[in-house]
């Protein structure tokens, strides 16, 4: 078995691939081409065109992160080789830190309170009874379902959407146009956990940014493609007079890193983190990757991307 690894921390994904299978040849994208060609495996975060290019007898290919849209998006990968992607690995807990965090930071006022020590003002805001901040999560992958849930133990109302029909313990869940149309109506804080695709990109736009309740808030650590960027910017008005949105939270762009005269770094409403929300943890990736390759090796049936639905 030979598997070629592309990405960030390919020596240490070499070490474990290597313990884990003694047997495997296991070489990295700096390996001269020779020793890449006839792999057996791919195990990569946006591999280079390139690489695809030189493989002719791929059995699988392996895509770490949770998002595959940067890999289903390079010319010349294969139609016939599976695709495997991340699902979860560890990245599920720190999301939810990530988002409780954001809806805390609305529901508590810390937003407000931000602009209000800024000029020196000491006025307390009321804290509102949690039943009366229901939060919507778009997306109930692993990742989005385990984010709703933890919302919901925290004592928010849950609301959950998806593009089928899903059933989570504590959580209202719905889907559809007309699910959707009812989650944006109810949420005071909206988050978006959504893949990057074709019938989501773009999804919040301005018509659905008004959709919201007055005064609504939106925490985006999902895909930056994701939001209208321009429509965002209205809804959450010039930063002196307040928009239709109260403020955003936002840890994914369209354009990353995102460039330094983008009027998101600026805007008084706006807090940015540098797509940071869920790292993945190398441990659980790794045991994840191995159990894939077993299962690939072992002839197990591997839940494998549908490149169609982007997901």
């Amino acid at each position: 078995m030979k598997i070629v690894v592309h990405n960030d921390s390919a020596s240490r994904w070499c070490a474990a691939l290597e313990n884990a299978f003694p047997h495997a040849t296991v070489v990295t994208t700096n390996d001269s081409a020779e020793a890449r060609q006839n792999a057996d495996y791919l195990a990569v975060w946006k591999p280079p065109e390139w690489l695809l290019a030189e493989q002719t007898q791929l059995k699988g290919i392996i895509n770490l992160g949770a998002g595959v849209d940067a890999l289903l998006a390079t010319p010349g990968l294969p139609d016939s080789v599976p695709v495997v992607k991340l699902r979860d690995a560890g990245m599920a807990a720190p999301m939810a830190d990530y988002v409780l965090y954001g809806v805390l930071h609305f529901y508590r006022s810390f937003d407000a309170y931000v602009r209000l020590q800024a000029d020196a003002r000491w006025e307390p805001q009321a804290v509102p009874d949690k039943a009366d901040w229901p939060v919507g999560v778009l997306g109930l992958g692993a990742i989005g379902a385990h984010v709703a849930q933890a919302l919901a133990h925290a004592g928010f109302p849950v609301m959950g959407w998806s593009r089928t029909a899903k059933d989570i313990d504590g959580v209202d869940c719905h889907h559809g146009d007309e699910g959707l149309d009812t989650v944006l109506g109810r949420a005071r804080t909206l988050v978006t956990l959504l893949p990057d695709t074709d019938a989501t990109r773009g999804l919040l736009d301005a018509r659905r940014l008004a959709q919201l309740p007055e005064g609504a808030t939106l925490i985006n650590p999902g895909r930056g493609a994701l939001i209208d960027e321009p429509a965002l910017l209205e809804a959450l008005g010039d930063g002196t007079t307040p928009g239709h949105l109260r403020g955003a939270l936002l840890d994914v762009f369209v354009t990353e890193p995102l460039p330094a005269d983008d009027p998101l770094w600026q805007h008084p409403r706006v807090a940015v983190t540098p797509h940071t929300s869920a790292p993945t943890p190398l441990t659980g990736a790794i045991d994840q990757v191995i159990d894939t390759l077993r299962a690939f090796e072992a002839g197990e049936p591997v839940s494998t991307v549908n490149p169609a639905a982007g997901y």
